[in-house]
């Protein structure tokens, strides 16, 4: 029987309360730079089918509630108080691990002998093994090079350290006193769980904080789908782009299918580009899962800011995935870069929801979430692997407000490290972290501006950095209702010097004493017509540097002279002839690429592909775009708009490719005009 109201709003809150304190154990007594400072870790209490019924408020993530536990729970039996399950290999845990340096742990909670509910904490760990320091390559093409795998097991058996285990594990990472200290702080915490909810236990009863798990999940469903009621029911297709998958420097498409029906919500990914031969893969193994829904766990928090954070969030969601897609990788698929394909997941549901509606969205989202590490050898010999900073694009800007600038908090809140830390503890100098200026989309309402971030190496042995994470190089963060598109992601050695180069997402670089690093992260796009934008607003952005006085001429028509508007020369700018706005802008590249590779083209193209045995398709698919835009597969860093030039003869050969490389693959099917 459910529970009355007052129990339930007591208990949930209760059992909230308790989430954050565990939350913050872990938090201060990890060792690790990932999680005290960067906040790259996150727990939960789980009900007895290993559903989240507790999240923590103060959490840096809010979608990690859409997560396969009871995989885990289901593959390690005979559990006993004082067991601990651990795991980190996304196909054995059944996709509750996405990637090997996220490490889960869960501990039963019981009353007696009797199962009352589980504890769970994941961390990043600095490293984890593999084949390079942090544990994240993008040319990984299996995941017996990512590093450590560990199947759902027990660290814990009866509250004694698994320590065949412990020794395993120590002798695969680089970090082994880091990483098992980082375990001991998520014990300690999910221990102070345990001890907390047996207080609710010993002063509710059993049978009263079981049945609170439940009906709390109950009620946060209901409340989801009314928000969901909100999108009007139809159909909404939209599709993004991953730059490139750094093996090749074709875009990677991702599509979305938008269902909406009396609150019900399907995510139908079919027509989304087949598995990389690199590490942009995610193992969401045909479920439903965080990776896949998690623009629509920010959606549902914004319209109900006090719903309860829990599994019920999801009960109304439905994915129909694509098999063999870049969503489902299978077998021993890398996915060390799992999370850069829902990123664009992130921006598709955002423009899908805005064609239903463009009073509840947000233009895209600058889209890159670069982690910046960097791996020493100190005066000792010692190895030491950190994370620098966890750079930040700006917010896509929305009708009525401003994007957030230097912070996109739809993807998570992950914490920035002090500039002080990371010159205390890295050979490293901090030149410059700043914002990064005219990176917002252009609008009546400004896209948020990004971060920017130098470093000068000052160690006498250099160091190798790694950044994981840098899109939107060349596929822009698109502006919605004449806004304008967020500037592009730049990463640079050097800058400005004889040696200037870039540097290549996801990929080490060996540096020496002296040489730099530049990050300049994109910007979110704009919203509306940016000639429509108040001229005290543009002189305001100007003033406070998130745009440049060139920025305002160019961009918005405003002239700014000896700090104030000129407001003759403003209105003749402003009245220039210019071009009608368009619904979305999603710039020069994009606009030159879909000028050849249109939604009904690549749909029958991949069509075609999934019709071969897996291990062809990728091979076939680097002919064939090879073939309509030669040289393609070997080039990252050329604008899309100047690899394909002439559009006509790019189409001409677009035909000859069809009729030639998918057909002698086996391939025919419907002509393209």
């Amino acid at each position: 029987m459910k529970l009355d109201p007052i129990t339930l709003e007591i208990l949930s809150r209760k059992m909230v309360a308790i989430t954050d304190e565990v939350y913050f154990t872990v938090q201060r007594t990890a060792r690790s730079s990932f999680v005290n400072e960067v906040a790259d870790f996150a727990v939960a209490f789980l009900d007895v089918k290993g559903d989240v019924f507790a999240y923590p408020p103060s959490a840096s993530f809010n979608f990690l509630m859409d997560t396969n536990f009871y995989s885990t729970i289901e593959a390690v039996p005979d559990l006993v108080p004082g067991d601990i399950i651990i795991t980190n290999d996304p196909y054995t845990s059944n996709g509750l691990s996405t990637h090997l340096p996220d490490v889960h742990l869960i501990q039963p909670y019981f009353d007696g002998d009797r199962l009352i509910g589980y504890g769970w904490a994941f961390i990043h760990s600095l490293d984890f093994g593999g084949a390079v320091s942090g544990s994240v390559s993008a040319i990984n093409t299996e995941i017996f090079q990512e590093g450590l795998r560990i199947p759902p097991m027990k660290l814990m058996k009866a509250g004694k350290f698994n320590e065949e285990l412990l020794t395993l594990i120590r002798l695969n990472t680089r970090v082994p006193d880091v990483t098992i200290a980082d375990f001991k702080a998520m014990m300690g915490a999910l221990e102070i769980g345990n001890r907390r909810l047996q207080e609710i236990v010993a002063r509710y009863g059993t049978d009263t904080m079981v049945q609170a798990t439940q009906d709390i999940q109950d009620y946060t469903a209901d409340r989801a789908r009314e928000v969901f009621r909100r999108i009007p029911d139809g159909s909404y297709d939209f599709w993004d782009y991953l730059d490139d998958d750094v093996v090749s420097g074709i875009p990677l498409r991702v599509r979305l299918r938008l269902e909406v029906n009396d609150g019900q919500v399907l995510l139908d990914l079919t027509g989304t580009d087949p598995l990389s031969d690199s590490s942009f893969n995610l193992a969401s193994l045909g479920r439903r899962m965080y990776w896949l829904s998690f623009r629509l766990t920010g959606f549902l928090t914004t319209f109900d800011p006090l719903i309860p954070r829990n599994a019920g969030f999801y009960r109304h969601i439905e994915v129909k995935n694509q098999p063999g897609c870049v969503f489902d990788a299978r077998g021993h698929t890398a996915v060390g870069m799992r999370h850069s394909a829902p990123f664009r997941l992130f921006d598709c549901v955002s423009g899908a929801i805005l064609k239903a509606n463009p009073e509840m969205m947000t233009a895209a989202m600058g889209g890159s979430m670069a982690t910046f590490q960097f791996a020493e050898t100190d005066a000792h010999g010692q190895l030491k692997v950190e994370v620098v900073e966890p750079l930040r694009s700006g917010m896509g800007a929305i009708r009525g407000r401003d994007g957030v600038d230097a912070r996109d908090n739809s993807v998570n809140n992950m914490r920035n490290r002090p500039a002080e830390l990371v010159e205390r503890e890295l050979g490293l100098r901090v030149l410059n972290y700043d914002i990064n200026p005219d990176s917002g989309g252009p609008g009546q309402w400004r896209g948020g501006v990004g971060q920017a971030l130098t470093v000068e190496l000052v160690g006498e042995n250099g160091g190798e950095i790694l950044i994981s994470g840098l899109e939107r190089s060349r596929m822009a963060p698109w502006g919605f209702e004449g806004g304008r598109p967020g500037a592009l992601v730049a990463a640079i050695i050097n800058e400005g010097r004889a040696d200037e180069r870039p540097v290549t997402k996801g990929l080490p670089l060996n540096l020496a004493r002296g040489d730099t690093v530049t990050l300049r992260m994109p910007g979110g796009g704009g919203f509306g017509d940016p000639l429509m934008r108040d001229e005290q607003a543009v002189l305001h952005d100007a003033e406070q540097g998130f745009i440049s006085v060139a920025g305002a001429a160019r961009d918005y028509g405003v002239v700014i002279i000896d700090g104030a508007v000129d407001a003759e020369a403003t209105a003749t700018l402003r009245a220039r002839p210019h071009l009608a706005p368009a619904l979305f802008a999603f710039g020069a590249q994009r606009d030159a690429w879909e000028a050849v590779f249109d939604d009904a083209t690549m749909l029958e193209i991949n069509r075609r592909l999934y019709l071969l045995p897996q291990p062809r398709r990728y091979g076939v698919r680097r002919a064939f775009f090879d073939a309509v835009v030669p040289g393609i597969s070997h080039d990252t860093m050329t604008p899309l708009d100047r690899l394909i030039g002439d559009v006509a003869a790019a189409r001409l050969r677009l035909r000859h490719a069809l009729d030639t490389i998918l057909s002698e693959a086996g391939l025919p099917g419907r002509a393209v005009a």
